[in-house]
């Protein structure tokens, strides 16, 4: 059995899960201990390469761009596909070339109308890394008539089980405005309506509605269930059969904070360390109070690049210092 576990997901805008995870075991190397990566995902970035990566692609329109072949997953009947890679805020080019307003989740609906051509009985939408809050009605309005869609069974696999209105909370670093974060709140508020009398449901409260800029609530408007993105992979990959003959396990992501507790993979791998009795190291970018404390309430050790290396080179260097801070926590 390896004697350490790295699972690690994305640290936005500098690496890559699986490239966090491969510096974590070139520190394990240099204490001279073994290492399992395992690519984690939450449902945003990396969802598809931590099932096992895309098998599967499909020409869908994007705003903004041509017509573009999208990856997906397909195992058995069920088809998985990520959000983000049709309208995620990496596909769009970051906050900066956002238009928070315009931003929708219409090649979202497009995907799931084109694998729905392949014959599957079930589809997950990984729901994370979205560049809209548009409350899921762009999908919606793609998909209403889509008489396909009857006897499916649609799954949203989200990255944060907040209710609708949560959605919000995320908008800024979507690149909104405060004008346009005030826009946006009555929009959402406009959508939880139209939901409520076109599909007699009432979204507002509804645990996941508010993930992936609301896209959570449009699933489930289309008569979808909404479950923690991390929850599916973990069960996908057996994740805590395989933590539990670990020594130490090294998780992290770029940020810590509440949010990272709120069924994001971070948070879910430490729960399951604390159960288990398995020692954990977190290694972030930076990580606010509240953040850092939950984790070490939960007995891991907290690495904050920013507070070790300095903001400018934990990110335009954030593998070496993952690799650097590691290598320091583990050796004997």
């Amino acid at each position: 059995m390896p004697q350490v576990i790295s699972a690690l997901d994305k640290f936005r805008g500098t690496a890559t899960s699986g490239e966090a995870s491969d510096a974590v075991a070139r520190a394990a190397d240099r204490a001279g201990l073994t290492t399992e990566c395992i690519g984690v995902s939450d449902g945003g970035e990396g969802f598809l390469d931590a099932l096992g990566g895309a098998n599967r692609s499909s020409p869908v329109d994007r705003v903004g761009a041509q017509r573009v072949a999208t990856p997906w997953r397909l195992d058995g009947d069920t088809a998985f596909i990520e959000m983000s890679q049709v309208d995620g805020l990496t596909a769009v080019g970051g906050a900066e070339r956002n238009d928070a307003l315009a931003a929708t989740s219409r090649a979202t609906g497009s995907l799931i109308g084109a694998v729905l051509g392949h014959g599957v009985g079930r589809v997950v939408v990984g729901l994370g890394g979205s560049a809209s809050t548009d409350g899921g009605l762009g999908c919606v309005e793609v998909l209403t008539a889509d008489p396909r869609l009857r006897g499916i069974e649609l799954v949203g696999a989200c990255d944060v089980m907040v209710p609708f209105a949560s959605a919000l909370e995320f908008a800024e670093q979507k690149g909104a405005t405060p004008a346009e974060r005030r826009l946006l709140a009555g929009r959402l508020e406009r959508v939880a309506q139209i939901y409520e009398a076109d599909f007699d449901i009432d979204i507002r409260q509804l645990p996941g509605s508010g993930a992936a800029g609301g896209l959570g609530g449009g699933l489930a408007a289309l008569g979808g269930s909404l479950t923690p993105g991390f929850d599916l992979v973990a069960e996908e990959l057996a994740l805590r059969h395989r933590i539990a003959g670990a020594e130490t396990v090294v998780t992290g992501e770029g940020w810590l904070d509440r949010h990272s507790f709120e069924g994001k993979a971070v948070g879910g791998i430490l729960s399951i360390c604390a159960s288990l009795e398995v020692p954990a190291v977190v290694v972030v970018g930076g990580a606010d109070p509240d953040g850092a404390d939950r984790a070490e309430a939960q007995g891991a050790v907290v690495l904050s690049l920013v507070e070790l290396y300095g903001p400018e080179r934990a990110r335009s260097h954030t593998l070496e210092c993952i690799e650097s801070a590691v290598a320091i926590a583990l050796a004997p």
